[in-house]
């Protein structure tokens, strides 16, 4: 349930990005090749940094998933942790959000410093059916995630459910839509950033979290 909303920053194509739009309809109305069905996505990478960010209050189901080694976790366990966590949807056959947001895990990891061994990373596949633990392995290799950033596959029904849970689902793996969530610890609510947060964004909010963590503490 939604607590609060706070738009941060919004999403708006700049002019090269409605071109980009705009040939690519032509192109597929006069019978030429067919639309990049990427083509909305890339155009919203025109404007890294805009977001939409919200607070959000969710109810995470009691599945079982698969992590890159293959050992079966429960997502509760895997979600409800006592320290900050970053969490997002990907599949390792995406060419255009996917890339981004892992690029930008990855170098917020680099940007947080010494903070970074107090934060743990979560990746989700919605590509259950081609992502096998062994492919999840070898796109964190390329990414050289830690062992505090895990990957996740599962059954198609358990991704379905988890992704409805953070209200991610949208029906198609091409149709998913850039999302990042961040919290303090299990007993903070959710921050949802829609859009294409940069590692300096996550950053910012990390610190925003942490500190309003240690002072709810020290109340």
């Amino acid at each position: 349930m939604l607590k609060y909303r706070t738009q941060n920053k919004v999403i708006r194509p700049n002019g090269l990005g409605l071109s980009i739009l705009l040939l690519l309809f032509v192109s597929n109305s006069a019978g030429g090749e067919p639309a990049d069905p990427h083509a909305h996505h890339r155009a919203m990478m025109q404007n890294p940094g805009k977001y939409v960010r919200s607070i959000e209050h969710y109810k995470i189901p009691d599945v079982v998933l698969l992590n890159a080694t293959g050992d079966k976790v429960n997502i509760n366990d895997a979600v409800n942790l006592d320290e900050p966590l970053m969490l997002n949807f990907i599949f390792t056959t995406c060419t255009a959000i996917c890339p981004v947001l892992s690029a930008t895990f990855a170098q917020t990891r680099t940007q947080l410093g010494p903070a970074h061994d107090d934060v743990n990373y979560l990746s989700i596949s919605i590509d259950p059916e081609h992502d096998t633990p062994d492919r999840l392995k070898a796109y964190a290799e390329n990414y050289r995630a830690g062992p505090e950033w895990e990957f996740f596959t599962g059954s198609l029904e358990d991704i379905i459910s988890v992704q409805r849970a953070f209200n991610a689902y949208r029906g198609d793996k091409m149709n998913h839509r850039p999302l990042t969530f961040l919290r303090a610890s299990r007993k903070t609510p959710w921050v949802r950033l829609e859009g294409f947060a940069t590692a300096s964004d996550l950053v910012d909010e990390y610190h925003k979290l942490f500190d309003r963590s240690l002072s709810s503490s020290t109340d």
